[in-house]
């Protein structure tokens, strides 16, 4: 691989943000299961759900991706196949600790003999292999990578599931701010609800009235002399032929259902966990500009209404806790912007990006980059650990500014992560040894229902899709990009943004 830079974080990472702080126990993930099952009620035709005696146990699980930022590439293929066990049995865990209720209730020792001693084995022995990998090609693993086995049942505060709009928190991209409710309401404490998708999530306290949130967007920053300032649009649909799966070619190549979560896909048709460069270049794309086969995809959003959808019984989808109906985006707009201190330089072919951390809820906050908005509100508030409530027709909004700065050598890095870096949010200015690339900037809309809140209880909430012990937390979202622009167009991207133009 190429020179390892400088992990630099993103500007949520600067701010305390309460619920993160709650949720990272010593850089882990947390697992949340009810012991004891609810008793679902039908109210209407509408799916509500009413939890009795809610108890709690969370299980902490370090994560071991964001350790390994120095992997030689050619142990790259398999220790990526070995972090998606890890994933894997992280999930499979998550559905006995929900599944088994009554046991946990009868015997104290049960999460620890039936569920986290075989967890911790299966891990050490997937460590094990990683660090085979890593040491076959003479690189060195991390000295402490057995340390990350261990996974560590813990309680969950209790009773703090009210509404919470939250404090202003001066993070978030392109000097968006975050509306940051109490960490036990992030949590999802209290009481909590299934609907019908086995575990707690999302729950009354990660919705919030978006008219009651303080507005907290930020201003940018000021544009110098030497600023790029034009944008570039494209016309990539809205993903109307469904083309979606449950993979993650970036984070899991060769991996089925890598992701444990439904993506849309738009441009590139042709992207599974066994898609190559050379078949991304061949594909056919959903964009007007038929030069541009870059392959853009987000985690759907579903409505948890009790519809079955077609991927009911499916790994990714049902049997994983994503159940509902799949919501599709009215709008998907993809625009291409500037740097306000310098110019841009062309991305590389098959520059991989991602933004945001599906992992969010259990990692902190560090990578977290999920921006919820109303139409006609986008430029007041800007939420990351809350999904917003819209009033009459407003609309929801999923946002996304990816990394603008990349290290002028990588096309893609170990974690996923360090070959791209945030503009510095004051300044606008990219990291020492960075260059400023045009920035991808995404803004999908949708036609949401307005969920509900009576008696702490959310009837039909719409959540992202995720791994199933994040809980389909709002600070979850996140958005993936591989560019695949031919060169005549991604020179066209350059020189407009740099020429101060407005182009499509």
């Amino acid at each position: 691989m190429g020179r390892n830079t400088r992990k630099r974080r993103t500007p949520l990472a600067t701010k305390a943000i309460a619920a993160s702080a709650a949720l990272a126990l010593g850089g882990g993930g947390l697992l949340w299961a009810n012991f004891y099952a609810s008793a679902h009620e039908s109210n209407s035709g509408h799916n509500y759900t009413k939890s009795a005696n809610a108890q709690w146990a969370t299980l902490a699980c370090p994560d071991v991706s964001q350790k390994l930022t120095n992997v030689p590439y050619r142990a790259r293929q398999g220790v990526t196949r070995e972090l998606a066990n890890l994933d894997k049995q992280v999930t499979e865990a998550y559905s006995r600790l929900a599944s088994t209720r009554r046991a946990q209730a009868n015997d104290a020792n049960f999460v620890q003999n039936a569920i986290v001693g075989p967890l911790k084995d299966k891990r050490i022995a997937t460590l094990d292999r990683i660090r085979i990998d890593i040491e076959r090609v003479g690189g060195k693993a991390p000295d402490n990578l057995s340390q990350l086995a261990a996974c560590t049942p813990q309680a969950a505060n209790q009773g703090q599931n009210g509404q919470n709009g939250g404090g202003q928190n001066a993070g978030g991209q392109n000097g968006q701010a975050t509306a940051s409710p109490s960490a036990g309401a992030t949590a999802g404490a209290g009481q909590q609800q299934d609907n019908g998708n086995g575990a707690a999530g999302p729950v009354a306290a990660d919705f919030v009235d978006i008219t009651k949130v303080a507005p907290n967007v930020q201003g940018k920053p000021d544009k110098g002399n030497n600023a790029s300032t034009g944008t570039f649009s494209l016309n990539c649909g809205v993903n109307a032929n469904e083309n979606r799966n449950t993979d993650n070619l970036i984070v899991a190549p060769g991996v089925n259902n890598g992701a444990h979560h439904t993506h849309d896909y738009v441009g590139n048709q042709d992207v599974n966990a066994f898609s190559s460069n050379d078949t991304l270049a061949k594909a056919s794309t959903t964009c007007s500009e038929q030069g541009d086969k870059s392959a853009y995809y987000w985690p759907v959003l579903r409505l948890q209404d009790g519809t079955q959808e077609k991927d009911a019984n499916q790994l990714g989808g049902g049997k994983e806790g994503n159940v509902g109906k799949i919501l599709r985006a009215e709008s998907a707009q993809i625009t291409y912007v500037g740097n306000p201190t310098s110019k841009v330089v062309a991305m590389p072919t098959f520059l991989r990006i991602i933004t945001g951390d599906a992992k969010a809820a259990t990692n902190g906050a560090a990578n977290a980059n999920a921006h919820w908005s109303c139409t006609g509100f986008e430029d007041k508030v800007q939420l990351t650990n809350q999904y917003p409530l819209c009033p009459q027709g407003s609309k929801v909004v999923r946002t996304f500014a990816f990394q603008s700065c990349w290290d002028g050598q990588n096309i893609d890095s170990a974690n996923h992560r360090t070959h791209v870096a945030f503009a510095d949010p004051a300044s606008g200015a990219c990291p020492n040894g960075f260059k400023a690339i045009p920035q991808l900037t995404q803004r999908l809309v949708y036609d949401v229902p307005t969920p509900t809140i009576a008696n702490g209880q959310v009837k039909n909430p719409y959540a992202v899709d995720g791994f199933p012990e994040e809980l389909h937390k709002a600070i979850t979202d996140h958005d993936d990009f591989i560019s695949v622009m031919d060169q005549n167009l991604m020179n066209r991207v350059v020189n407009c943004i740099n020429n101060g133009q407005r182009c499509k």
